[in-house]
């Protein structure tokens, strides 16, 4: 009976977060370039390993303002255009590097695409809390979360089987699901509100850069998973190819977990209280992580910080949603992804000095606690969301 109610009040989200989720899921499908692009800038097109870097570099560098483009679209043009508007770049920045035949002929195609790789988040978020109730938003974020989850595991079988013939025809796929996802977005989708005032002073609300704070360090512990595991199963004699087996099982239990987010229980704790929780499940994956020896079990505890990772991206985005004055949305859920590109640059390099200086279990061990720190602050991040206040001026 209890399964029966929280699958029929999945089925009452509203249709527009259906389809968003089945739009970003196919556009998801197509999404395993990154990783090759390296290799048909050195291989394909001749550069050398530090061009091919700094290319890279390039890209990384202009994802940055692609989501700060995408928050102010979102607000100024609607939802919908936006997310089409960024689809559609990516298109093409993807079948440019296809059809690149030289270095200088990729590098700017490199740059449409970072430009535009990120301007469809900001949209796609206001547009579950445009038309979410408040207590669905963290079920509906959930939902997209865990569809993206599998969809990439799947893309990479899909990378791997393609990628036997020409990478460049992975570039191409990918532009296909892009003009897929955005003709179903066109289709089916509302416009969404759209805006507003010439500014809205999101740098200026205190209450949105604690929060933006507390998820930089959530964001940046993330990050350590996706760079640090390998390490860590070639130091425990495990096969880094587990590492995909690894994603899949975390991917699994995210989707599975899904009803639970909508039983009683769990909708009755409010945003803070449901952090502590994630904050709690999260560091307690992350310190079994340290003392795993075998892949059974690193993906017992793969489990566990899933299900963290699950409930924390949900509730926080829902704490951002519902912190944005209705027109400014876009810019509010665009600020706070900011944290992922901190993140992504952070994760990488404190991550392995770490590894190196105290090795897995410190590494794993400390990122367990830095989570259970995030549990005890979410009661104060509370009162400072909900007061305005800055004790620091």
């Amino acid at each position: 009976m209890t399964n029966h109610t929280e699958l029929a009040s999945h089925r009452r989200l509203p249709a527009a977060v259906w389809v968003l989720v089945v739009a970003r899921g196919v556009n998801r499908l197509g999404a395993f370039t990154l990783p090759f692009l390296a290799v048909v800038l050195t291989v394909e097109l001749g550069a050398s390993v530090a061009e091919a870097g700094l290319v890279l570099t390039v890209f990384g560098a202009a994802t940055l303002p692609s989501r700060v483009f995408g928050g102010l679209l979102a607000d100024r043009l609607g939802r919908r255009l936006t997310i089409v508007l960024g689809l559609v770049g990516c298109a093409v920045g993807q079948l440019w590097i296809a059809a690149s035949g030289s270095l200088w002929s990729a590098v700017p195609a490199v740059v449409v695409l970072g430009l535009t790789f990120e301007i469809y988040e900001p949209p796609s978020q206001a547009i579950i809390a445009d038309v979410t109730e408040p207590a669905d938003r963290p079920a509906a974020y959930g939902l997209l979360g865990a569809v993206m989850a599998v969809a990439a595991v799947v893309a990479g079988l899909f990378a791997a089987w393609l990628g036997q013939w020409d990478l460049r025809w992975l570039f191409v796929a990918d532009a296909i699901t892009c003009v897929a996802c955005a003709v179903l977005v066109a289709i089916a989708l509302p416009g969404g509100v759209k805006a507003a005032p010439a500014a809205a002073a999101v740098w200026r609300d205190r209450r949105l850069l604690w929060v933006l704070g507390s998820g930089t360090v959530f964001a940046v512990l993330a990050m350590v998973i996706v760079f640090g595991l390998p390490l860590t199963l070639l130091d425990r004699g495990v096969s880094a190819s587990g590492v995909g087996l690894i994603l899949a099982v975390s991917a699994i239990a995210q989707v599975a977990v899904q009803p639970v987010l909508r039983t009683r229980r769990l909708q009755a704790l409010d945003d803070f209280q449901a952090m502590t929780l994630g904050y709690v499940l999260l560091g307690a994956g992350l310190i079994a992580n340290g003392f795993s020896q075998s892949l059974p079990a690193f993906l017992a505890a793969a489990v566990v910080w899933s299900l963290g990772d699950l409930v924390l991206i949900g509730r926080a985005l829902s704490v951002v949603a519902e912190l944005a004055p209705e027109h400014a949305r876009g810019r509010y859920l665009a600020t706070y992804g900011l944290s992922w590109g901190v993140a992504t640059a952070v994760a990488p390099l404190v991550g392995t000095q770490v590894y190196a200086a105290v090795g897995p279990l410190g590494l794993w061990g400390g990122c367990g606690v830095l989570a259970l720190v995030l549990a005890v602050f979410q009661p104060t991040l509370r009162r400072l969301v909900r007061s305005g206040a800055c004790p620091f001026g």
